[in-house]
């Protein structure tokens, strides 16, 4: 599980509430939204950048089926899809596909967030897995 520290607390703390967060630019003529989540802009350098609520939607970038991994908890998930997304805000992020037969998976199909908490995905969007740790995934919309 991801390490929480004074940084990425709001971002996890949102996570727990059901709610995405990202991170913007707000230096003059950058704007640009990232993720994960940096003290700093990675286009610009700028240390200006803020907390944003994502909307929760995205698009499948690219995914690869994992059918081995020891490391827990991922081991007893197996097999599970692995992808990348593009979030409609823009950054691309690596996450995992739930609620969806591999043979129906397609470039470019629109994905809505969940959240994994304790290894169960739960909720999605507003709502969602309120206290203790969650991560975000998504699923077909």
């Amino acid at each position: 599980m991801p390490e929480v520290d004074a940084f990425t607390r709001p971002y996890w703390d949102a996570a727990a509430e059901g709610r995405l967060l990202l991170r913007r630019c707000r230096a003059e003529g950058c704007g640009a939204a990232h993720h994960y989540p940096r003290e700093f802009c990675p286009y610009c350098w700028s240390e200006e950048v803020g907390w944003e609520p994502a909307g929760g939607r995205a698009t499948l970038y690219t995914w690869s089926v994992v059918h081995r991994n020891d490391l827990p908890p991922f081991g007893d998930r197996v097999p599970y899809v692995a992808a990348v997304v593009d979030l409609a805000e823009g950054p691309r992020m690596m996450t995992e596909i739930v609620d969806c037969p591999e043979a129906e998976l397609r470039i470019g199909m629109p994905l809505l967030v969940r959240f994994r908490r304790a290894g169960a995905a739960v909720g999605g969007g507003a709502g969602g897995a309120v206290g203790g740790l969650a991560v975000p995934v998504f699923r077909p919309a």
